[in-house]
């Protein structure tokens, strides 16, 4: 007697899945793809077009006003030595990726953490969703960016979009859903509106939670960019790639240590800002 239990179509189901979507949604992806291409063009082009010791005296100087004098020399002298390695032009270009990316992600992840927060529904329906994504290998968000957006750095764009936005929907959720019952309670027996209660009590208060989301969607953006030059992002991880496909370590190496110094720089830098952020008196 045959035991053996049919196979679940789990592959064909995703391909026509994929195959309806590119079908019927090529129009949308075509301009989404124009668009954003344009962005990263017009941002790159502008960024690059900078003088290098501009750019790094104005990066040194912003971060020192956030973050102090600590933070303010990490910047200089790490962008300094970024450039003195013939980086500048793939250090702007996996700025553009991890910024782009990032706002996205927050104009995306906030709304819906607040929508998560206000609505238990939604918070019971999507939170296993959000599991999924958390745990879902990096590698697996390159397969549906690729027949929407093909090849290059909009692909890569929106890989890294998906990847890095649900730290800041749980974040923001958690921050709203975790403020203190009673100071909610006193904003509704003054008569205060959903809207006053949201914008005056609860998202005020949850501010360090949301920055701390923040924080983790931009380090995730930034732990993307190797990957996505698997499929045509450009910056440091494209140098990264090509050095593990030509076997030159020291080109690797270096190109690492770039990453490496973007992400503590961006690291403390929002860190910084959290700590603002957090209401007088708190740890």
């Amino acid at each position: 007697m045959d035991w053996s239990v049919p196979k679940f179509p789990l592959d064909t189901l995703s391909d026509r899945g994929l195959d309806w979507l590119t079908d019927h949604g090529a129009w949308l992806t075509r301009a989404v793809s124009r668009t954003v291409s344009d962005w990263i063009d017009v941002l790159t082009t502008a960024l690059v077009a900078v003088p290098p010791w501009l750019f790094i005296a104005l990066a040194a100087f912003g971060t020192y006003k956030i973050g102090g004098r600590r933070v303010g020399l990490l910047t200089l002298f790490g962008l300094l030595f970024l450039w003195d390695l013939r980086l500048w032009q793939a250090t702007v270009e996996t700025l553009v990726l991890v910024i782009l990316s990032t706002v996205t992600a927050l104009v995306i992840g906030i709304p819906v953490g607040i929508w998560f927060a206000l609505s238990q529904r939604a918070w019971r329906t999507f939170s296993p969703i959000l599991d999924m994504m958390q745990t879902l290998p990096s590698f697996v968000y390159l397969i549906p960016a690729l027949p929407f957006f093909g090849l290059g750095a909009v692909s890569a764009c929106f890989a890294t979009i998906v990847f890095s936005v649900p730290p800041v929907i749980r974040l923001t959720a958690l921050g709203i859903r975790n403020v203190p019952s009673e100071l909610v309670e006193a904003s509704d027996a003054f008569g205060g509106s959903t809207t006053q209660k949201l914008f005056k009590v609860q998202l005020p208060l949850a501010l360090p939670t949301i920055m701390a989301g923040v924080n983790q969607t931009m380090m995730l953006a930034l732990s993307m960019v190797v990957i996505a030059a698997m499929i045509g992002a450009g910056g440091l991880g494209r140098a990264v790639w090509q050095s593990i496909q030509r076997l030159e370590a020291g080109a690797g190496f270096e190109a690492g240590i770039g990453i490496v110094i973007l992400a503590v720089i961006l690291d403390r830098s929002t860190q910084a800002l959290a700590a603002r952020a957090r209401p007088h008196g708190t740890a």
